[in-house]
Order: C-alpha cells, then sequence, then structure tokens
C-alpha cells in the first residue's frame, strides 16, 4: 500500500502566527489560531482530521453495502471533530458522524448494522479507537 503525506508550515507565535497546510496532490488551505480556537477563517487540524474520517466511512460503508449485494447510489457523511480544552492542553473528546445514503432495496435495518460495523472497520475509525465516535445514520430515497 502507498504511504501517504501531508505537510504543515507554520511561521509566528502561536496568537498571531499563521499556517499553510498541505494534503495530497492540490489539497490545501491555510490555518491559524482563530480558525483552530474561534470562528476565523481557514481551516485546521480537526477539520482535516474531520475530512479523512468522513471519507474514509463513506468507502468503508459503500464496500459493506457493496459486499452485501446493496449498491449505494450515494452516500454523503459529515464528521464533527469535538476539540476540548482539559488542564494544559486539548483533547479529541468525541466525533459524531452524520451519514445519509441512497441505496435502493436495501431495509432500515440492515443498512444501520452495516453503517455500524463500517464505523467499527474503517481504518480511521480505528485510529480514534479511544476516542468516542457516535452515529447517525438515514437511509434516503
Amino acid at each position: 500500500m502507498p504511504t501517504r503525506t501531508a505537510s504543515a508550515m507554520w511561521i509566528g507565535t502561536l496568537r498571531e502566527g499563521q499556517g499553510l497546510m498541505r494534503a495530497g496532490d492540490g489539497v490545501e488551505g491555510p490555518y491559524s489560531a482563530r480558525s483552530r480556537f474561534e470562528d476565523g477563517s481557514g481551516t485546521n487540524p480537526e477539520a482535516l482530521l474531520g475530512a479523512a474520517h468522513a471519507g474514509c466511512f463513506s468507502m468503508a460503508l459503500a464496500a459493506r453495502l457493496s459486499e452485501a449485494g446493496h449498491e449505494p447510489i450515494r452516500i454523503d457523511t459529515v464528521a464533527k471533530v469535538h476539540l476540548e480544552a482539559h488542564g494544559d492542553g486539548f483533547t479529541i473528546e468525541r466525533i459524531d458522524l452524520s451519514t445519509e445514503a441512497a441505496v435502493p432495496g436495501i431495509d432500515e435495518q440492515t443498512f444501520r448494522r452495516e453503517a455500524e460495523e463500517a464505523k467499527k472497520s474503517c481504518p480511521v475509525s480505528r485510529l480514534f479507537a479511544r476516542t468516542d465516535i457516535g452515529l447517525e445514520a438515514r437511509l434516503v430515497a
């Protein structure tokens, strides 16, 4: 399997500084203390982790559904990464996944079971094994 690469550059102090993150080919975005700890524009490490988790989960769910004979038309997933201050640092306490999928010919119970298994099996979920990962899964037409 290939090794994936991402990088980050930071200039200045934590409060006044700014940086640029790059992931893969062509994905990049500015980041700052404001974009990470407040409502400033730009991205942040937690948003990139959320994008990775949403993408990984969506692919894992597509694989599970296809293997079970239920080919999905579309899967849309949002990951909300909760960064919390604790004592002298910060911790990602929880990640909430919310997914909607159009999957012809599947019942709600089977869909939810496959979504739960995808949550457990995707490599990014495994990386966050000590983090509480919530899931809301909704089947749409």
